[in-house]
């Protein structure tokens, strides 16, 4: 995923992405396990925020509305091994500048 000098709001976005950035380990994870980036990207800025509880959920919604910080996690299952599952953060700064997807050991 190459980073855009152009702000992203996809058509159904709740918000704007900003210029989009994915860290090379997570690049190379996703791939292994043959998963789009986009797709959880897209999963983020529609307001599905993955493995969250209520708490952290209503912090997002509230983030939204008032131009906070907006994250979400997401259990992504590796097909070869199913006792193993990878997790994948996606961030959006506060002042929209910029998403970032990341594992959480690169936060």
């Amino acid at each position: 995923m190459k980073d855009s000098a152009k702000a992203v709001t996809p058509p159904h976005g709740r918000f704007s992405l900003g210029s989009l950035a994915a860290t090379p380990k997570v690049l190379a994870l996703l791939e292994r396990l043959g998963v789009s980036p986009l797709t959880l990207v897209l999963r983020h800025v529609t307001g599905d925020f993955g493995e969250l509880d209520a708490a952290d959920v209503a912090a997002n919604e509230e983030a939204i509305e008032h131009g906070l910080r907006v994250f979400s996690a997401y259990a992504v299952n590796d097909p070869h091994d199913t006792a193993q599952v990878n997790r994948v953060w996606i961030i959006t700064e506060a002042d929209r500048s910029v998403t970032t997807v990341l594992t959480p050991a690169e936060y």
